[in-house]
């Protein structure tokens, strides 16, 4: 918030008063979350989530299918929300949304792993690249609120 003070001098006194006080409110700049490397990667695991879960038994369509898909779907969402967001309290609030999701999908693709509806060296992978989306969007939620 900028603030504008006008001054007069008095001619008779020699004081210095305040004539008038204005606040400005300073816009955030705009984000735009394709930018953000973390939102990137995050659509990229979606993508990759969506891939997978092509082949997973029919039985799982409504289940885990659904689930893991929302899941981390929920994750760039709310990176993509929070961005457009005017305050970084806000957004740092969806980031932690975000977070949880990135939890949900780690657990997922673990009972996915050993349910052995996706190979170890398949979960690995996506595991790995989920630590690393989680690493960032706390680094970023540090930044927002520090």
């Amino acid at each position: 918030m900028e603030v504008a003070v006008s001054y007069q001098l008095s001619a008779i006194s020699g004081q210095l008063s305040v004539v008038s006080i204005k606040f400005k409110k300073t816009e955030k700049p705009m984000r735009n979350f394709k930018t953000l490397l973390v939102w990137q990667k995050s659509h990229e695991l979606v993508l990759e989530i969506y891939n997978i879960t092509q082949d997973f038994p029919n039985e799982e369509r409504f289940c885990l299918t659904s689930q893991i898909r929302r899941a981390s779907t929920s994750i760039a969402l709310n990176i993509a929300e929070g961005c457009g967001r005017k305050t970084e309290k806000e957004f740092a609030n969806f980031l932690n949304i975000s977070f949880g999701s990135c939890s949900e999908v780690e657990y997922a693709l673990l009972l996915c792993k050993d349910l052995n509806i996706i190979k170890e060296e398949r979960y690995n992978e996506l595991d790995n690249k989920l630590s690393e989306i989680k690493k960032m969007i706390s680094a970023l939620i540090k930044k927002l609120t520090n």
